[in-house]
């Protein structure tokens, strides 16, 4: 393969300007990536060249490289040269934000009404929970839970302050795990958070200012939406199709006309700065179940590959798939360090342990775990203990295939109340598609018919009705029948006349006396 040749330097730095020289030099070689003038392989001339371009002395030269290469920018490789290596975010250390500004502004948002009352209601010992976002208590492994404890008790000797980026032992297990889903990984890309939801908070205050603009699918699930509105992010809906997140639209809006379009994607980057980014839930999605397709991941890392927009793809439901063949995740497919991956224990194990991590570039870990420290001093050191054990010991796989049988016998069930209350699809995973009856042939009356996807895993059915819907009085006089509801436009950028209904909380019973009540409360509107 012939070797590139290295780039043309045509800037020197501006000695009036009231900036270090070097960090001027830092500056200009970061725009020139992330306008994409500088490419990924590109090589850089030598220091000499350099030096002689920008009319420095080469340990000028030197410190500034050096620090590209400490942001993940740069790389070295013997004999080739120096190259650049990441034009995504990496690119967003740099000046990145400081904690402390949004600590002073007052960083978090109020929920709506409806957010604050479901948060309140869900602690209603007689509701009927039929679109929360966690398992059922009773699915929990308690002997798994005390035979880990007893470990605990027997080898903890000390609980002192963790390392910045998480106890050792979690970050190799949750590596090893990750290679397992096909990233590959080391603990040093590991960052461990209290909870998936703090990851997001630490990248939005760690990497991304106030004025990035966030695409994420429209619907999406509204916590990770809430972190973005309090960093001051502009939020762009994609709209999604049965495959996932439309990736003509994307590109539509990212300005390039196109998937592959390289001058528009220059373009539509220079319009955004580096800044913007694309929030997704590829596997399971949260709230509409659907899981995105091996061909539609492979059209989406191109596209944004194409645009240079970094992906935080938000694996949380990832470990709950249970269709017949597990997909890949976004970041097994990132061959430039452009996707940060999100993991968490909540949904799966128990969201009271308050584990999560990202998968990242190292320079990017350390950056956010500077962050993190500031925030916490780390999470939970028994959690990380306990979660280490779970997956080092083999119990975590263990309770991944019992839980998953349940829950897809649940799916099962669920998915056959529905269409015999409202008339939907049965079994067949189609969307929008029903002959009028449901599949004990007992035909829905017009005011529920409703249509839906039935998913591959995770919790949730996105059931969409066929007629307008009064959703703010449907969601009243539910809590009235004793029955607690998600609906869609708590999730969407605007109405969508959907409820996002979860079979993981009720057993089929259960969900069937909540669903018969949900049917009448609809009949009555």
């Amino acid at each position: 393969m012939a070797r590139p040749a290295p780039l043309v330097i045509d800037w020197k730095p501006d000695r009036t300007l009231n900036v270090p020289v070097t960090e001027q030099i830092v500056q200009y070689m970061c725009r020139q990536v992330s306008s994409g003038a500088w490419p990924i392989g590109s090589r850089l001339p030598s220091q000499r060249a350099l030096a002689d371009g920008f009319g420095v002395n080469r340990s000028t030269v030197i410190a500034a490289v050096n620090e590209l290469a400490d942001y993940g920018i740069v790389e070295g490789a013997h004999g080739a040269g120096t190259r650049i290596v990441s034009n995504t975010w990496s690119l967003m250390l740099p000046g990145a934000p400081d904690w402390a500004d949004y600590v002073s502004s007052g960083f978090f948002k109020a929920n709506n009404d409806t957010i604050q009352a479901i948060n309140r209601l869900e602690f209603e010992p007689n509701m009927a929970r039929l679109g929360t976002g966690e398992l059922d208590p009773r699915l929990f492994p308690t002997d798994m839970w005390r035979t880990v404890m007893r470990q605990a008790a027997d080898e903890i000797d000390s609980m002192g302050y963790p390392e910045p980026e998480g106890i050792p032992e979690l970050r190799e297990a949750i590596a090893k795990h990750m290679r397992g889903l096909g990233i590959e990984t080391d603990a040093s890309q590991i960052l461990v958070t209290s909870g998936a939801l703090q990851a997001l908070q630490i990248i939005s205050v760690s990497l991304l200012g106030a004025g990035s603009t966030v695409f994420a699918e429209a619907p999406s699930y509204i916590k990770s939406l809430q972190v973005f509105q309090s960093a001051g992010m502009h939020l762009t809906g994609v709209p999604m199709d049965g495959d996932g997140l439309n990736v003509t639209r994307l590109a539509e809006a990212l300005g390039g006309g196109g998937v592959g379009n390289g001058s528009g994607a220059t373009a539509g980057a220079r319009r955004r700065g580096s800044g913007s980014v694309l929030y997704t839930i590829p596997t399971n999605h949260n709230p509409t179940g659907r899981t995105m397709s091996e061909a539609r991941r492979r059209e989406l890392i191109e596209c944004c590959v194409t645009h240079r927009l970094p992906i935080i793809e938000d694996g949380a439901y990832q470990d709950l798939y249970f269709g017949d063949r597990q997909p890949l995740p976004l970041k097994a497919m990132d061959e430039t360090g452009m996707v940060i991956y999100l993991g968490s224990a909540s949904k799966a194990l128990a969201p009271g342990l308050r584990i999560g991590w990202i998968v990242a570039p190292e320079p990017i870990v350390h950056r956010m775990a500077d962050v993190k420290m500031q925030m916490d001093y780390g999470a939970s050191l028994l959690s990380q203990w306990v979660f280490a054990r779970f997956l080092t010991n083999g119990m975590y796989d263990e309770y991944l295939a019992g839980l998953k049988t349940e829950l897809r016998r649940r799916r099962d069930s669920a998915s056959d109340t529905l269409g015999r209350l409202f008339g939907g699809n049965g079994l067949d995973g189609t969307c929008g598609m029903y002959d009028g009856a449901g599949a004990d042939g007992v035909s829905a009356d017009d005011a529920c018919r409703a249509h839906w996807t039935v998913p591959d895993g995770g919790f949730y059915i996105w059931l969409t009705f066929d007629r307008p819907m009064p959703m703010n009085r449907l969601f009243t006089k539910a809590v009235e029948a004793g029955i607690l509801l998600n609906p869609g436009d708590i999730y969407d950028f605007e109405g969508d006349n959907s409820l996002r209904l979860s079979y993981a909380y009720t057993t089929p019973e259960e969900f069937e006396t909540a669903a018969r009540k949900l049917a009448d409360v609809v009949r009555g509107l």
